[in-house]
């Protein structure tokens, strides 16, 4: 018998008649300045330190064993939030000849100096700066931007990196001599204490007059304070200012020179590079490279999510900072999984900002830029790679970051990752210098290798691989001078050799004894481990 159907037919339920709320979007409480942090209070604690160097609005040029007024002094703001900050008081190019060749008179007397003095010199200098190393890190935040866990870091890495110079350094220059003449460095902004201030402590040690030319874009109150507490205990130190098209002639063409120190761009590394050649002067020249990180038949992701908010420390304003990631194409999905959790989690703001004015200082991974002008720069190159072709991967929410309530943002980049950006885009061939990622995928080890080279040389690179073997065989194909096995690789300290492949690095290698053999003479015809036109040596 048929079974019989209910007259009642299934009705769908009604629709609610509101959506539910999405979670609210949490926002930062309002901040205020840390205690003590301002502008003005540093420069009040420098008057007191360093009274020789530092005038009420300004600060000196020292050359000659003497703190001399200089030129113009260009205005300067800190990128941080805008505040106006002392800029740089430009020598011309006569007075920096006059420098360097006061700066020979200096090497002349200190290379006969005893090794056992110049240890206990550079021991005091060590000791001060250590003394006055919060107010150097809060330069270093006030000037560059520096959140500051990074800028403590800056200061400890050139203390103990030296020392360990100090307590090794007569193995160091046994059978050696000082240059002929004195150490001229022209450094970046982004690491004024672990890369400048280490390495003139360290030429000087070896016996060398040391000349350094502030950075144009900042540090200089923290160079002319490490300056004046190196120099006050008698290590023969020049500190001048002014523009590279003034200044070049004098401190990398005079013949009185006697090793030229460089660490920037590629551009102007080259016109160093060039001049230095005609001259046959001793050379380090640290030039830029597109540091990029190859994920291939890899599964270890809770390891590579652990490692990529460490890739962002200051906003990726390193020479070995990895802003581009080649991921072989069927492991992009785990690649994501793994890399947007871990991106999302960066904490962003001025790095000074805090919820009461004895807070202690924000635990952040990036603040500014080191100003709006690149900021600017950075954003239209995202914008026009986007119009090109760039997929989009990931844009941090300016919501989220710390700021004071109005103050000036115009130099803060918010974490941007992009997907295949195209060959017309600076960000497809070149180092942003920025925290600005990007992801190309391929299919084939070829491939892999062809976009970890795509900077004709690099200063590190990275391989995540299961197989130790395929990482032993594609890495002696990858033109950095580090490679890491599933691990960033960086500049380094103390025993660690530090060195570029192809166009990144030009001259003698450094890090560990190399340093010391890059600014000293040793026995003739010797050949130093380097990057040099005439040969290619690798320690």
């Amino acid at each position: 018998m048929p079974r019989e159907r209910s007259s009642t037919r299934w009705q769908p339920s009604p629709r609610p008649t509101h959506r539910p709320r999405p979670p609210p979007r949490r926002h930062p409480p309002t901040l205020t300045l840390k205690e003590g942090t301002a502008w003005s209070d540093a420069w009040s604690r420098c008057l007191a330190v360093a009274p020789e160097a530092f005038r009420d609005d300004h600060v000196l040029n020292l050359w000659g064993a003497a703190w001399r007024p200089g030129g113009r002094t260009l205005p300067a703001v800190s990128p941080v939030d805008g505040t106006p900050v002392a800029g740089p008081p430009r020598l011309d190019g006569d007075t920096a000849h006059r420098a360097v060749r006061a700066a020979l008179d200096q090497h002349r007397a200190w290379r006969h100096v005893p090794l056992a003095e110049r240890r206990a010199r550079v021991t005091a200098a060590l000791d001060a700066l250590t003394e006055h190393r919060d107010l150097l890190a809060l330069l270093l935040v006030r000037e560059i931007g520096k959140p500051w866990r990074s800028a403590r870091a800056d200061v400890d890495r050139a203390v103990d990196g030296v020392r360990w110079y100090v307590d090794g350094i007569e193995r160091m220059v046994a059978g050696r001599a000082p240059l002929d003449g004195p150490v001229s460095n022209i450094a970046s902004w982004n690491y004024p204490m672990s890369v400048l201030v280490h390495s003139l402590l360290v030429q000087a040690l070896a016996g060398n007059a040391v000349i350094a030319k502030t950075p144009t874009d900042g540090g200089l109150a923290c160079l002319t304070l490490a300056g004046a507490l190196a120099a006050s205990e008698g290590i023969p130190v020049t500190l001048v200012s002014g523009g590279g098209g003034e200044l070049s002639r004098a401190l990398v063409r005079s013949p009185e020179i006697g090793c030229v120190s460089f660490v920037g761009g590629r551009d102007t590394g080259a016109a160093v590079a060039t001049a230095v050649a005609g001259l046959g002067t001793r050379h380090v020249l640290e030039q830029e490279g597109l540091n990029t990180w190859g994920i291939w038949n890899y599964s270890d992701w809770p390891a590579f999510t652990a490692v990529v908010p460490r890739l962002f420390d200051y906003g990726k304003q390193r020479c070995t900072a990895y802003p581009r990631f080649v991921v072989q194409r069927r492991l992009f999905d785990a690649f994501l999984a793994a890399y947007l959790p871990a991106v999302r989690t960066l904490r962003v703001g001025h790095p000074l900002a805090v919820e009461h004015p004895d807070d202690p200082y924000p635990e952040l991974d990036l603040g500014p830029v080191i100003n709006a002008a690149k900021a600017a720069e950075l954003r239209a190159q995202v914008t026009d790679a986007v119009e090109r072709g760039a997929v989009p991967l990931h844009r941090a929410d300016p919501a989220t970051a710390r700021f004071l309530p109005g103050q000036d943002t115009s130099a803060y980049v918010q974490p941007v990752t992009l997907l295949n950006p195209p060959p017309s885009s600076p960000l497809h061939h070149a180092e942003p210098f920025g925290p600005v990622d990007t992801v190309v995928l391929v299919d084939t080890e070829a491939e892999l290798l062809a976009a970890m080279n795509a900077s004709n040389g690099a200063l590190v690179a990275t391989l995540s691989t299961d197989d130790r073997a395929t990482f032993d065989r594609l890495a002696q194909q990858i033109r950095a001078f580090k490679v890491g096995h599933g691990r960033p690789r960086s500049r380094g300290d103390r025993d660690e050799l530090f060195g570029g492949l192809g166009a990144s690095w030009r001259g003698a290698f450094v890090g560990g004894e190399l340093l010391v053999r890059a600014v000293t003479r040793g026995p003739r015809g010797e050949r130093l481990p380097g990057n040099f036109p005439e040969y290619h040596l690798m320690p």
